[in-house]
């Protein structure tokens, strides 16, 4: 039976303490015990359904994340206070001094600024390689290599990742493949796929309302309870720990992400089609024209399109920022970085979301200048507001106005 990660979240049926049809939200950061006995079994982790202190766990986190790991196919899953919150925990868990990360080039700018200038503190190097060349990440493997790290489709040159390859090469060496699904929640289910764990920024498309911050990394058991472990876990030692209220309320607008998907990803691929037509260097995984998209077709579920991330290129920063300062001018959407909100957000990655990686580097990968990040809204007329993009792109003397 194909898996359908909507429906699973569907098929959660959490009751209040009170019958509520929303679960009651823990708002206490520490809980009472009945026996002393209880709370040192607790403290052991072997008291199942008893809560001690809100940083370990809460009754509303706990929801979030069985939610989550239903929609991504995973046994169990732990959400942070931020997407860092996730992605830092889970590496220094997997890796120790000596060990080896392999991960892809083009990644969202904090993560490669983690691997690149902070890990090597702890003589944990990274070796980056371009992630859509399976010959080149295996012949990247040595004898210290942990973990393969990519995004689904990465951050911001929507590159895509070939995620069934990758896990057959993390199966043969012993590696954990640990993927990024942020740009890609309900069309890509990498642990369906073969990755061992699921990571999102919450932030994003699945919280939607850009009003919080949060992570989630979904995984087995096993490797929540050791991120979880009081004396040695990373989740639970570094701290970072999502608010009980900020949980109840990403799982209510989870809830609608299927919807919302599905408007993203039509907007996105009728802006795409719209703007590569009018000749600008479009990349947009849904393009029979993006090197990825006949695998990208045969890793999704279909229903949820191709995304709502899109790029184009207008040739400098300076036509860069002068467009997206026009379009914010006529309300077509904001001058901001993150994604996944209700009006589009577009912003420069190379000198916002990507300023971490060097300009000599971000140049090898196909970072150009003129690169401008679209996160697509879900606007209910996307011909007006193409014909309004079109417009302020002709004013600019990007497009060529027809006689």
């Amino acid at each position: 039976m194909a898996f359908k990660p909507a429906n699973r979240i569907q098929d959660l049926q959490y009751f209040g303490e009170f019958g509520g049809v929303n679960p009651s939200i823990s708002d206490s950061s520490t809980y009472t015990f009945l026996s002393a006995k209880t709370m040192f079994d607790t403290f052991e982790g072997n008291a199942d359904g008893c809560y001690l202190y809100s940083r370990h766990s809460s009754p509303s986190n706990l929801y979030l994340g069985e939610a989550l790991a239903a929609m991504e196919g995973t046994e169990t899953a732990n959400v942070s206070a931020s997407g860092m919150g996730a992605i830092t925990p889970v590496l220094m868990q997997l890796c120790g001094a000596g060990d080896h990360i392999i991960s892809s080039r083009t990644i969202y700018g904090g993560t490669y600024a983690f691997l690149k200038n902070f890990l090597p503190r702890f003589q944990v190097q990274t070796s980056f390689v371009d992630i859509t060349k399976l010959n080149a990440v295996e012949a990247a493997i040595t004898k210290n290599t942990k973990v393969l790290y990519c995004e689904s489709v990465s951050n911001p040159l929507l590159e895509v990742a070939d995620i069934r390859g990758l896990a057959a090469i993390a199966k043969k060496h012993q590696l954990k493949l640990v993927v990024d699904n942020t740009f890609s929640p309900l069309s890509i289910s990498p642990a369906v796929l073969g990755a061992n764990i699921v990571i999102h920024s919450l932030t994003k498309f699945i919280n939607g309302s850009s009003d919080t911050v949060g992570g989630v990394v979904c995984g087995t058991q096993e490797l929540i309870n050791e991120l979880r472990n009081v004396n040695h876990g990373a989740s639970m030692l570094l701290g970072s720990t999502m608010d009980s209220l900020r949980a109840a309320s990403v799982l209510k607008n989870l809830r609608t992400l299927h919807i919302r998907m599905q408007q993203h990803s039509k907007n996105g691929l009728f802006l795409a089609q719209k703007f590569e037509a009018d000749g600008l260097k479009t990349v947009y995984p849904g393009l029979e024209s993006h090197p990825s998209h006949e695998l990208f077709k045969s890793m999704m579920n279909a229903q949820y399109g191709f995304g709502g991330m899109l790029t184009i290129d207008v040739g400098s920063l300076e036509k860069a920022n002068e467009l997206m300062e026009l379009m914010q001018n006529r309300n077509l959407g904001y001058l901001a970085v993150s994604l996944g909100f209700y009006k589009t957000l577009f912003s420069a990655p190379g000198t916002s979301t990507s300023s971490e990686i060097p300009e000599n580097e971000q140049k090898e990968m196909g970072l150009s200048d003129g690169l401008i990040r679209f996160s697509i809204g879900l606007d209910d007329d996307i011909e007006r507001t193409y014909e309004m993009m079109n417009g302020c792109m002709k004013e600019l003397g990007i497009l060529v106005m027809s006689k």
